[in-house]
């Protein structure tokens, strides 16, 4: 009975761990595979790896860089065996961007931070649309009819969001620093 109570112990901890670090591990799976649907699938794949070795995890060091490396092990083995992406991206340019992203890791978190305050000041409608496409992966053509507009008019709208974000987060961090010199 100990060993199943230790096991059980053991799941629910690694489940706390993993469920707490998850959104981490798909935006930093995101940064190497665009694709939603693709890095929801390379997490998924990376829970099974962590889990298959989650009794050689060292509780004393944080969880999410020991995920990210499964991650972006699995990340690899996605590019290797996904036609679509095999071309893209080779050993040497993953290896660059992986050191890349460690170096940005606090800029991307303060840009994180002003996306969602720029998000929140968006009107409903537009909000309703960025949520839509980019966090619940309504595809665009059930986005078009919902609001009875043209598909093309959906993705021109989406184009002029992303822009209008883009500047928000930028005049957010040109003020953050303009306040740190």
């Amino acid at each position: 009975m100990s060993t199943e109570t230790n096991q059980f112990e053991s799941h629910e901890e690694f489940m706390r761990r993993f469920l707490e670090c998850q959104r981490e591990l798909l935006r930093y799976v995101m940064y190497f595979v665009p694709n939603a649907h693709d890095a929801r699938d390379v997490v998924q794949n990376t829970a099974i790896a962590l889990w298959k070795k989650h009794e050689q995890y060292d509780p004393s060091v944080p969880f999410l860089p020991w995920a990210c490396r499964f991650a972006l092990n699995e990340t690899r083995q996605f590019m290797r065996t996904d036609q679509r992406w095999n071309h893209f991206l080779d050993e040497e340019t993953v290896h660059i961007l992986a050191g890349r992203r460690q170096e940005i890791l606090g800029e991307l978190d303060e840009r994180r931070i002003h996306l969602r305050e720029c998000l929140r000041k968006l009107p409903e409608v537009h909000r309703a649309v960025v949520e839509g496409y980019y966090f619940n992966d309504v595809p665009i053509e059930r986005l078009a009819e919902s609001s009875q507009r043209s598909v093309e008019a959906i993705y021109k709208s989406l184009q002029r969001i992303r822009s209008t974000l883009m500047e928000c987060v930028q005049r957010r961090q040109d003020a953050t620093l303009g306040t740190e010199s």
